[in-house]
C-alpha cells in the first residue's frame, strides 16, 4: 500500500509496565448493571487467598434506608447465627458471628475465575500521548454469597441430628453386607491416583486461610501512590525494535505447537483498496458482490466509481456482471462458485462446498418464485444441518418480523424494465433447471406421504380384518 493513500497521522509510544504484575486484579460484577458503581460504597471487610486467588468483599448495606426492610434483616441474622448475636464476640468453637449487630447490615460478595489463561489481557492507561501496558495478574467475577442461608441448613441439621440421637439411645441390630473388592488393575489405581490429586487440590483450596488486608477507596493517597505503578518508569529503547520484522513478528507472536493450523483453502481472502485498484474489472465485482451479498446495479456503479475506477462505464460492467453474479429481481447476487470456493468446509460441521452451493441454488431459485422462506422448508428439501441452512440463506436473505427469510433487498422493477434481455436470459436458466428444483421438493413430499400411507394401511388392515373362529363356528352351528 502507498504511504500516500493511507499516510500515518500519529505515532505513539507503547510501554510496558511490570510494577504490578504480581498483585493486579480485575474485578467484574456480572449481577451489577453499569449505572450503579462502588466508588461510593463502605467496605467493612476484604480477604483474600493468594495461592487460590480467591477475594471476598463485604459491602455495607443502609439498614436506615427507606428501602430497607428490618423485620427481614433480622430474620436473616436470627437464621443464620441462631440467636441474637447483638455485640457477642466469637464462639467457644471460634466461630465469628455472621452478623455481629443481629441485623443484615452487610452483603458479602465472592469470586471466580473467568478465564484460566490471562496472558492475552492487559490494562492500559493512554496519558500525555503515551500508552502504558500492565500484565494481569487475575480476571475474578465477583457475585453476591448467600452464606447465611448455607449456615442456616448447616444449624438445622446439626440440631435435628442432636434431637435423633438423644431418641435413639437404644443400639439397633442391622443387617451387614460384605462385599469384598476385586483387584481392578492398573487402570483402577491409575483413576484413583488422579481422583486423589483432584481431591487433594480441592481440599487445599478449601483450607487454605483468608488473608484480611485494607481497602483504600479511590481517591485516597494510598490509592493514588498504587496507580502511579501503572506507569512506566523506564524509558529506554527496547531492544526488540532493533530486530528485523520476521525476527519480531516471532518473538511478539511465538510458534505454538497446540494451535491448530487453519487451512487455507477454507478461508475467504480480505481486500482493502489500494488492492481493489490493481484488481481487473471482474475480480473487482466478484469481490464486490461476495462482500456485499446483494446490490443493486446503481449501487454497483457507485462503488466502483469511488473505491476503483470512476472511469467505468455501465455497458462494460454489465457485459461482465453476469460471469460472477445472477440477476434476481433486478438486483444482483454473487454466484453460489462466488461464496462457497471449490475445497472450502463450513465451519460447523464440515459440509462440502458442493452441497453448500446445491443448496444455495435452490435458494435463489425459489426467491425467484416466491417471496418468502421458511427455514425448515429449506432444510428438508437440501438436507442440510441447522448451521450450515442458516450460513446458506444468511448469504442471500434476513429475517423479518414474523420468523420468515426474506431477500435482502427489495425488487428492482426499474432495472428490470430497461434492460428486459437480461430478465428473460436468467428466466430461461430457472427454467432449465426447474424440474431439478422441483424433484428435491417432489422428495421431501413422497417422505411425508409415506409415512402418512403407512399409518393410512395399517389403520385399515386393522378394520378389515376377519372375525374370530369360535364367532364363525357358532354361526354355522
Amino acid at each position: 500500500m502507498d504511504d500516500e493513500e493511507d499516510p500515518i497521522v500519529e505515532e505513539i509510544p507503547v510501554f510496558l509496565s511490570k510494577n504490578l504484575q504480581d498483585s493486579l486484579y480485575l474485578f467484574q460484577y456480572p449481577t451489577k448493571t453499569e449505572l450503579p458503581n462502588h466508588d461510593e460504597s463502605v467496605i467493612i471487610n476484604c480477604c483474600v487467598k493468594p495461592f487460590t486467588q480467591e477475594v471476598k468483599v463485604d459491602f455495607a448495606l443502609n439498614i436506615d434506608s427507606k428501602h430497607y426492610d428490618r423485620f427481614k434483616g433480622e430474620q436473616f441474622a436470627m437464621a443464620a447465627d441462631g440467636k441474637n448475636t447483638f455485640g457477642a464476640g466469637p464462639t467457644k468453637g471460634g466461630e465469628r458471628p455472621t452478623y455481629k449487630r443481629g441485623i443484615m447490615d452487610k452483603q458479602a460478595y465472592t469470586s471466580t475465575r473467568s478465564l484460566t489463561d490471562i496472558s492475552k489481557y492487559i490494562v492500559g492507561i493512554y496519558t500525555d500521548k503515551e500508552v502504558h501496558l500492565s500484565p494481569l495478574t487475575s480476571i475474578v467475577q465477583l457475585r453476591p454469597a448467600l452464606n447465611h442461608f448455607d449456615k442456616e441448613d448447616k444449624r438445622k441439621k446439626a440440631e435435628q441430628k442432636a434431637q435423633n440421637d438423644d431418641v435413639d439411645d437404644d443400639e439397633v441390630l442391622q443387617q451387614v453386607t460384605v462385599k469384598f473388592a476385586r483387584d481392578k488393575g492398573a487402570a483402577a489405581k491409575k483413576t484413583k491416583e488422579e481422583r486423589g490429586t483432584y481431591d487433594s487440590f480441592v481440599q487445599r483450596i478449601v483450607d487454605e486461610p483468608w488473608c484480611e488486608t485494607y481497602w483504600h477507596a479511590r481517591g485516597t493517597p494510598t490509592a493514588e501512590l498504587e496507580r502511579q505503578k501503572l506507569y512506566a518508569t523506564n524509558h529506554q529503547s527496547n531492544l526488540s525494535l532493533t530486530l528485523n520484522p520476521r525476527d519480531y513478528l516471532q518473538k511478539l507472536l511465538p510458534y505454538d505447537e497446540n494451535v491448530q493450523q487453519v487451512d487455507e483453502s477454507s478461508v475467504l481472502p480480505v481486500y482493502n483498496r489500494a488492492m481493489l485498484k490493481t484488481m481487473p474489472l471482474l475480480d473487482q465485482l466478484r469481490v464486490l458482490l461476495r462482500d456485499a451479498r446483494m446490490l443493486s446495479f446503481g449501487d454497483v456503479l457507485e462503488i466502483l466509481a469511488e473505491q476503483a475506477d470512476p472511469h467505468v462505464t455501465p455497458d462494460k460492467v454489465l457485459a461482465l456482471l453476469p460471469q460472477v453474479g445472477i440477476l434476481l429481481n433486478g438486483n444482483w447476487v454473487p454466484k453460489s462458485e462466488v461464496v462457497f470456493p471449490e475445497k472450502m468446509l463450513s465451519h460447523a460441521n464440515g459440509v462440502t462446498a458442493e452441497q453448500m452451493i446445491r443448496a444455495r441454488d435452490y435458494i435463489l431459485y425459489r426467491f425467484s418464485r416466491t417471496a418468502c422462506l421458511y427455514r425448515t422448508q429449506v432444510m428438508a428439501a437440501t438436507q442440510l444441518p441447522p448451521a450450515e441452512t442458516y450460513d446458506v440463506l444468511r448469504t442471500v436473505a434476513k429475517v423479518n418480523s414474523t420468523k420468515r427469510w426474506e431477500l435482502l433487498l427489495p425488487p428492482d422493477k426499474e432495472f428490470e424494465q430497461k434492460h428486459p434481455e437480461l430478465v428473460q436470459r436468467q428466466e430461461l436458466h430457472w427454467r432449465a433447471s426447474e424440474q431439478y428444483y422441483n424433484e428435491m421438493d417432489w422428495a421431501k413430499e413422497t417422505k411425508r406421504v409415506r409415512k402418512r400411507s403407512t399409518r393410512k394401511s395399517e389403520s385399515q388392515s386393522a378394520t378389515s380384518m376377519p372375525p374370530p373362529a369360535t364367532t364363525a363356528a357358532a354361526a354355522e352351528a
